[in-house]
């Protein structure tokens, strides 16, 4: 009985919420996005670096996007921006048919939330206000989703944003990544995006019901999907209250062209148990999407492990080391070669201006030995030769 009160007061908020937005934002009642928004353009790139020399064995290409919001308005918009970096780095001679494994950053496909929505979406100021609209556009559907939460969750209502646009989400997350992969002929690791209880079936990722995942997905260069979806195993304190946690030993690791690879979804590269189990079933090479929320985060004092408490063998460095040297040390670049034998690897980072959210991060490179490629504040892309 609480929990129908409790809706039926939803809907009312919702209800008034809508009302007094749209008095003050007459283009809502304008047609969707898909009539009037323009198609936003391109980003060239900032910076090129690349590592090793090319004999014959392939390579890993990191794409670190400078993404803003308009370019989620659309499926066609989203595939035209990161197709534009592909084309950048064919033209470079750095996509191999077949032999190229090209690495895009963590929730990259998550802010397809924002897929054909209004355009007031793309122009508000804050992610909050951005997610907000969306609740105010779609009010059935998210109550839908609220209700079907699962009960153990702290947030719901970030979770209710998310599922009530999963499908849509995991549709258009496939479609532009199998064409990408088919398209160049590459292998390509799609970033992360956050789905509820997501699985794949008929060549497809398909959100379901129930827990909301971190996950990425593999791409094969005939644009077909690995059955094995990556699953974030150490959500951080941002993504626990609605974000579930998987376990370190169901990690995948997938045969390509160039080898075995290993994916671990940001933070989970800073925790042993991942390397464990990536070399237990034999990765060579590691690709790590990721995502530091914060414009300069990476010039701050280092706080420590987020959502885990901070292993005994890095607490030595909390408040010495910043950010960025702290990934330098305990995360892709100071574990994966003792832990898991694993000396070739990409870490990329998602860029840009994603409404206030941030952004930074630097490529970094694990080719025997680590280092960071050049540092922008724009698009960029790394090649590292096997």
């Amino acid at each position: 009985m609480n929990r129908l009160i409790y809706l039926i007061a939803l809907f009312i908020i919702v209800g008034w919420l809508g009302f007094f937005v749209v008095l003050s934002i007459p283009d809502w009642l304008s047609p969707s996005a898909s009539s009037d928004f323009p198609v936003p353009n391109i980003t060239r790139v900032a910076v090129f670096d690349s590592s090793g020399t090319n004999q014959g064995r392939g390579n890993m290409l990191g794409i670190q996007p400078w993404m803003v919001p308009a370019d989620y308005a659309h499926e066609i918009y989203f595939q035209a921006k990161l197709d534009s970096y592909l084309q950048t780095a064919q033209q470079r001679g750095w996509i191999i048919p077949n032999k190229t494994i090209v690495v895009f950053p963590e929730y990259l496909g998550t802010w397809l939330v924002s897929l054909d929505e209004r355009t007031s979406i793309y122009n508000v100021p804050t992610i909050q206000e951005a997610l907000t609209t969306m609740v105010v556009n779609h009010p059935i559907k998210f109550a839908k989703a609220y209700w079907n939460a699962p009960d153990s969750l702290a947030d719901k209502t970030r979770y209710a944003v998310f599922a009530m646009k999963a499908q849509d989400m995991a549709s258009a997350y496939t479609t532009v990544f199998s064409k990408l992969a088919a398209l160049y002929q590459v292998t390509i690791v799609a970033g992360s995006i956050l789905l509820p209880n997501p699985s794949v079936s008929d060549h497809a990722v398909r959100a379901g019901k129930g827990q909301l995942y971190n996950i990425s997905a593999v791409f094969r260069p005939d644009g077909d999907i690995e059955p094995q979806l990556i699953r974030k195993v150490y959500p951080i304190s941002d993504e626990l209250p609605f974000v579930c946690p998987a376990n370190a030993t169901d990690v995948p690791v997938f045969d390509t062209p160039v080898g075995r690879l290993g994916v671990l979804i940001c933070a989970d590269s800073w925790n042993s148990p991942v390397y464990k189990a990536m070399k237990a079933k034999g990765a060579v090479l590691l690709a790590v999407p990721s995502f530091s929320a914060g414009d300069t985060v990476w010039q701050s004092v280092w706080k420590g492990y987020s959502g885990t408490l901070t292993p005994t063998d890095s607490r030595k460095d909390v408040g010495r080391l910043t950010e960025g040297q702290a990934w330098m040390a305990h995360a892709m670049a100071g574990r994966a070669k003792p832990e898991a034998g694993i000396t070739k690897g990409l870490n990329v980072f998602l860029r840009g201006k994603l409404w206030d959210l941030g952004s930074d991060g630097t490529t970094i490179i694990l080719n025997d030995s680590a280092r960071t490629a050049n540092a922008t504040d724009g698009a960029s892309l790394t090649c590292l030769w096997l």
